[in-house]
């Protein structure tokens, strides 16, 4: 068939540009694939336990830890997205007698 004939039908042959739009497609998909993959990675929570010296127990750093201490930060007018890792340690030390006077007490004793 002649080059016309592609052209008015609107056809294109394999081989052709179909398939480097086919691999164009596939390769996209693809990448939004491991970018939906890397993101969903990237909002994984990670539990940890934390030592608290003041009271000598362990808290379990979860949700709902991070909610008492949004709380407090907030109450206590600190930032709440710092990292409680991060604050000095007599900042830790307010927050622990902060947390030991509210809400439940869910700590881990090991």
């Amino acid at each position: 068939m002649s080059q016309n004939f592609y052209q008015r039908s609107g056809f294109i042959p394999l081989g052709g540009r179909a398939m480097e739009r086919g691999s164009r497609y596939c390769s996209a998909l693809l990448a939004a694939a491991l970018a939906a993959s890397a993101a969903g990675l990237a909002c994984e929570h990670h539990y940890y336990r934390v030592y608290d010296p003041y009271y000598t127990d362990y808290h379990v750093w979860n949700h709902d830890e991070d909610d008492y201490y949004r709380r407090w930060a907030v109450e206590t007018h600190h930032d709440p997205h710092r990292d409680f890792r991060r604050l000095p340690p007599n900042e830790q030390k307010q927050y622990w007698t902060w947390r030991h006077n509210h809400g439940d007490h869910d700590h881990d004793r090991h």
